[in-house]
């Protein structure tokens, strides 16, 4: 019996007709905000994928093999590392180099709903600005997405430097601030006491614990928060970050999270998840990023400096949440226009065909001889918009039925005409 890999899924042309329009909307935004289209390889070698801005958690599902030359390879399971080695293996690139990607990538880890060893991703990044405005600009493309998409979302703010001196505050030492944060990345999962658990089988107190969560527990809205951590934090470069990037954007739908910590080991500065929360579906997690401005230079290794920034939307999850609020139409075909010839006018019905499609019309013809009611039934069952009957009698009169699938109306027109109103 013929089966899939384990994670892996076909996409008929309904989901992918779907998927397409989500991957174009993204790709005309990323394009209006100045962003270029980059494309890395799906096979990186292995020291590549395992450095140690990585982490230990993503290595542990890196998809390994090695080729006939017993050089040890990888399937990518990120987009911002390939594009790190890219930039660093060109030194000679323009700054700031702003580039999008989107494609598949791959982790060999635990499967379960929404969550598979292949997916895609859409990144935009920004490299070769330390400035909170590249931060800025990337939250700013994001609001404009979703609202683009029809999604009313959170934008979830934090900035890693402020967290780590959070956690130090409780008195944990700053060489183990990294496991604090591997448990509070996993907070929207399992909650406050799965996080305090966590913890514990970690090795940490019950003080300690407490005093972190405490301090991450702050009411009030975003200024509010700030003013609280002024005082509490003096002259933290973290908290500066945040105060400067809040006053560049709209915050209407951007909160300030200081437990947000996103688990990677890469990101250095600012951090963002998107989030879609409505309680009458689910929580979901559509896309997330940071600032990250030590990685391409350890891939470097000459000591420059190349500050980055960007954001990885999920094209899963969010096409998952446009499919439930049916915000998306699931098309079995993109043809707009269906040919049924009848009778002996095959050759015409090609030659209009052609003139129909070369306008820009996606324009499809019966080429298997059914009869008009059954080719009806097919448009109909594809949901193809219109359907053009053409007969010894329309080709003789130079005028062809044109019919409506949706509403049911129908006209007489010529080519022209057709084309005119199709446009």
């Amino acid at each position: 019996m013929v089966q899939l890999a384990k994670g892996v899924r076909d996409f008929a042309p309904n989901e992918k007709i779907a998927r397409n329009y989500l991957v174009s909307t993204l790709k005309t935004i990323f394009e209006n905000y100045g962003f270029n289209p980059l494309e890395t390889p799906i096979i990186e070698r292995l020291e590549t994928l395992s450095s140690k801005s990585s982490g230990e958690e993503i290595i542990k599902e890196i998809f390994k093999f090695n080729d006939q030359g017993k050089r040890e390879l990888g399937l990518r399971f990120d987009l911002t590392v390939p594009m790190s080695r890219f930039v660093a293996m060109n030194p000679n690139l323009k700054m700031p180099f702003k580039r999008y990607q989107i494609g598949r990538v791959f982790r060999d880890g635990p499967i379960k709903l929404g969550r598979y060893r292949e997916f895609w991703q859409c990144d935009v990044d920004t490299v070769g600005s330390k400035d909170m405005k590249a931060d800025a600009e990337i939250i700013t493309l994001t609001q404009e997405a979703f609202s683009k998409l029809g999604l009313d979302v959170t934008i979830l703010v934090n900035n890693r430097k402020l967290l780590n001196a959070i956690i130090q505050k409780a008195g944990i030492s700053a060489e183990l601030s990294g496991t604090v944060m591997l448990s509070l990345d996993k907070f929207e999962k399992i909650g406050k006491e799965g996080v305090k658990e966590d913890l514990l089988n970690k090795g940490f107190d019950n003080k300690e614990i407490d005093e972190v969560l405490n301090l991450l527990e702050v009411k009030g809205n975003n200024k509010e928060k700030l003013d609280y951590y002024s005082k509490l934090l003096k002259d933290n470069q973290g908290l500066k970050e945040l105060q400067e990037l809040f006053v560049l954007i709209n915050d209407s739908n951007v909160k300030f999270s200081p437990g947000l910590a996103r688990g990677l080991n890469y990101y250095t500065g600012t951090i963002f998840e998107v989030i879609f929360d409505d309680s009458k579906i689910m929580k979901f997690s559509l896309c997330a990023g940071g600032r990250y401005n030590n990685m391409i230079g350890d891939y470097a290794g000459n000591n420059k400096d190349y500050p980055a920034t960007g954001i990885s939307f999920g094209l899963e999850p969010i096409l998952e949440t446009l499919k439930l609020l049916k915000k998306i139409e699931l098309k079995d075909s993109v043809v707009k226009l269906f040919i049924i010839p009848i009778g002996n006018v095959i050759k015409q019905a090609f030659e209009i065909a052609k003139k129909i499609r070369s306008a820009g019309i996606n324009t499809d013809i019966d080429i298997i001889g059914r009869n008009i009611s059954k080719n009806m039934k097919y448009a109909d069952t594809m949901k193809i918009t219109y359907v053009l009957i053409i007969g010894e009698n329309e080709v003789k009169d130079g005028k062809f039925k044109l019919k409506n699938m949706e509403s049911g109306d129908e006209e007489v027109l010529e080519i022209d005409e057709v084309i005119e109103k199709l446009k």
